[in-house]
């Protein structure tokens, strides 16, 4: 009955699990960890799926008002992951909400990072170092990530929002 009394405020709204799985699935693939040199590390893999997740927000960017509430979902969703794992680690209330908005600034600034390549006001090399890696990475490992982050997002452009939503990224 509230959900008839109260329709606007019980809106279906996009949850973006479908899509948070698939990306990642995308940032549990080994070639960012053998080939690109990434450590296999709590770390090196929140980089890799920050990165990913990043890609998938410049891309609902062009989805207008539809695109702003999947990146919202997409972003709660991973909020929820971010926190849920966290607390599997030991981190108690206290030192949890701090570390949850770190994580999502630093999901922020690969998402400014990712944009500039996307619109090429930046080179992927550069885009991907600041986004993977910590400290410098070989020429190969370097080429190997931007290679894959820039066919990611090639990937990600050709698809709707209704294939995104359902995580159809290939």
């Amino acid at each position: 009955m509230l959900a008839f009394l109260f329709r606007g405020l019980t809106a279906q709204r996009p949850d973006c699990t479908a899509l948070f799985e698939a990306l990642t699935a995308q940032a549990r693939r080994p070639g960012w960890y053998v080939e690109g040199g990434i450590p296999d590390s709590l770390d090196g893999r929140f980089a890799v799926l920050a990165a990913v997740m990043a890609l998938a927000l410049v891309r609902l960017e062009r989805e207008g008002e539809a695109g702003n509430r999947a990146s919202v979902a997409l972003t709660e969703r991973f909020i929820a992951v971010m926190e849920s794992e966290h607390r599997e680690l030991g981190l108690g209330d206290p030192g949890l909400g701090k570390t949850i908005r770190k994580l999502v600034g630093m999901l922020a600034q690969r998402t400014d990072l990712l944009r500039s390549a996307v619109s090429g006001e930046m080179d992927w090399s550069s885009a991907t170092r600041g986004s993977l890696y910590k400290a410098e990475p070989s020429s190969d490992a370097l080429e190997h990530s931007a290679l894959a982050l820039r066919s990611l997002s090639d990937r990600l452009e050709q698809m709707s929002l209704d294939q995104l939503e359902q995580g159809k990224i290939g």
